[in-house]
């Protein structure tokens, strides 16, 4: 196969046609293949694989790694000898280089995740044009002619509402989005958007297609329901976060659209779809996901596993290797309803979870849980931070400053960002304490940024 944009794509569509023996076959195959380029390129593979046979076609040959681990060895990791971590840090401390390319050839992003550890991902060509052949294939398999012609009559507008101001996975999208010969369909709103003021955007776009994240689909589909957003776009994309029971109906009944939605992280922005059952289906042609318990351990169909690690196949710059993304996930013991050959999984510990708070004019405000972590992203010194809500008006940061930064300067900092967010929603009455703590994990070991006040 060749693996230009128009191969890869006719190769996605081959393999889900041939089945699950195909797709086995030519991810043992690009596994093999990748732990090769990573033991002869990245200095720190080639210690950590050393005296492992020659050919890997089983991940559970390969040492588990680690977010935290490999930033440590950042510089020894990735295969470019030209990316230093001095140099992409001093690259994403620059907002209006968002979108542009890192040494013009590799896509940065940020990432905190479940464990709290603030990573640094570059996506090459090469990962780039592997995840679009993937869009293409999830979108086959989501739309019907129905949806694509409701999709022409939208003229193709397609609205992201997603973080903005940094360097996150998804506003680098946006921003390539926006570069594109299709720029003017590509509507791109900032999840801080206080409600109307989204909601008064989105009418006057008229999105056909609308991507929020989960939490804010929620809130927006409460604003169909209500009247006061009016909009009829012809599929619902949901990101980022899982739903209450329920929900995605909901949405879909409130939108009159088709609801689907993503599973995937910065490491890996093609890891999973959903399908009309409910599932998400692994892309397992390029990518591995490894169900396992706490010693790191198989876990079998049907059991949830205490994390998941992650082998990325198509990533050369920063191989990423039966890495622990530490979300626990179930995988379907019998083959999906849906007839789609790849792994079925559900996936626990990525439900969205609304703050509700009281508001200026004693008024509930809603706000997600996204819309106040990524301001802690913008927090400069800041290595890990979490927002616990203690009252209807009141919020407690948990801060841990990096190495070498003042904590007094963090804290102002994260308290400043916060508070000029919630007044923009309405919530200047909204007080924020410091927590002399640091960040504290779930009793599952997880790391969560926002923390709201049990139901």
């Amino acid at each position: 196969m060749r693996e230009t944009p128009f191969g890869l794509l006719l190769d996605a569509r081959a393999a889900r046609k041939q089945g699950s023996a195909a797709i086995l076959q030519r991810q043992r195959k690009r596994l093999s293949k990748m732990v090769t380029y990573a033991r002869t390129c990245s200095p720190y593979y080639r210690g950590l694989y050393q005296g492992l046979p020659a050919l890997i076609t089983d991940p559970g040959l390969l040492p588990v790694t680690t977010k935290a681990g490999l930033m440590a060895h950042f510089d020894e990791w990735v295969t470019d000898p030209a990316v230093t971590l001095e140099g992409t840090q001093s690259f994403i401390e620059d907002p209006s280089l968002v979108g542009e390319k890192f040494l013009n050839r590799y896509t940065v992003a940020t990432t905190s995740g479940t464990t709290g550890t603030r990573g640094v991902f570059l996506l090459d060509t090469r990962t780039l044009a592997v995840a679009k052949a993937l869009t293409f294939r999830m979108l086959s398999s989501w739309l019907t002619t129905a949806d694509i012609i409701g999709i022409i009559r939208g003229r193709g507008r397609i609205a992201m509402v997603i973080a903005t101001g940094g360097h996150f996975a998804s506003a680098a999208a946006a921003a390539a989005l926006r570069k594109g010969p299709g720029r003017q369909s590509v509507g791109v709103f900032p999840v801080q958007t206080p409600i109307p003021d989204l909601v008064a955007q989105l009418n006057s776009f008229r999105p056909a297609l609308l991507a929020p994240y989960a939490s804010t689909g929620r809130l927006l589909a409460s604003e169909q329901e209500a009247g006061r957003l009016n909009i009829q776009p012809a599929v619902v994309i949901l990101s980022a976060e899982g739903l209450p029971a329920g929900e995605y109906a909901r949405i879909s009944a409130a939108f009159g659209s088709k609801v689907r939605q993503g599973y995937a992280a910065t490491e890996c922005p093609f890891l999973s779809y959903s399908c009309q059952e409910g599932w998400l289906h692994v892309n397992s042609d390029w990518a591995i996901l490894e169900p396992v318990d706490a010693n790191h351990e198989p876990v079998p169909p049907g059991q949830p596993s205490h994390t998941v690690l992650l082998s990325n196949l198509a990533n050369r710059v920063q191989p990423v290797l039966r890495y622990d993304l530490g979300d626990s996930v179930t995988v379907m013991a019998a083959p999906c309803p849906c007839g789609d050959p790849t792994p079925a999984i559900h996936v626990q510990g990525r439900t969205a979870e609304l703050l509700t708070l009281q508001g200026n004019d004693r008024l509930p405000v809603s706000v997600t849980p996204l819309t106040l972590s990524t301001v802690l992203d913008r927090v400069q010194g800041l290595s890990k931070g979490q927002i616990v809500q203690t009252g209807r008006e009141s919020l407690s940061l948990r801060l841990q400053p990096s190495a070498g930064a003042d904590p007094e300067s963090v804290w102002e900092a994260a308290r400043s960002e916060i508070t000029r967010v919630l007044t923009s929603h309405g919530l200047g009455n909204v007080t924020i304490t410091r927590d002399p703590g640091p960040p504290r994990l779930t009793p599952g070991g997880k790391h969560r940024t926002v923390v709201p006040l049990p139901p």
